[in-house]
């Protein structure tokens, strides 16, 4: 993975999630990177959004809390929002979670924008180019195979901004 870190000097990185509705993949993913950033005593700013606005102002989907409470985050005051061009400039880091929101973040970007784009699963080794599995049409189980996914993206983010040992 490439470091994040050599275009600018990052002390404190600012990490979007991105999914469609922001009320299953990109929260449990904010939910994932709480953990493991704390679990590694580092400072983040961590969000999540949706490409669509579908959702704006609800909370995420009780199956995906319930996966996060299970696995030591609590995301029920998360509300969803939608992707805004600023989120171009306060974050350093967009994560998509497949290439549909990819592409739509990329339909929306400001040809000045700071912050890198690309997919949450390029992070992972022999994982590039896959999307995150949407549960949220599927049995309360798919939730738990998204939150695996999402957690290994954190490690790799937690891996990413540690400062190196030495």
């Amino acid at each position: 993975m490439a470091d994040m870190r050599n275009d600018r000097e990052v002390t404190k990185p600012a990490i979007l999630f991105l999914c469609l509705g922001n009320i299953c993949r990109s929260p449990l993913a904010e939910g994932a990177a709480r953990v493991a950033f704390a679990r590694a005593g580092l400072d983040a700013t961590l969000d999540s959004a949706g490409t669509g606005d579908w959702h704006v102002g609800h909370a995420p989907d009780r199956r995906a809390q319930a996966e996060a409470r299970r696995r030591g985050t609590d995301i029920s005051d998360l509300r969803a929002r939608q992707l805004s061009r600023d989120d171009f400039y306060r974050f350093d880091l967009i994560l998509a979670a497949d290439e549909s929101n990819l592409r739509d973040a990329l339909a929306i970007r400001p040809a000045d924008a700071t912050a890198d784009l690309r997919l949450m699963l390029d992070l992972l080794p022999g994982r590039g180019g896959e999307g995150v599995t949407d549960p949220y049409y599927g049995e309360d189980d798919g939730f738990a195979a998204t939150w695996h996914d999402v957690a290994a993206v954190s490690d790799a983010l937690v891996a990413e901004f540690s400062p190196p040992s030495g």
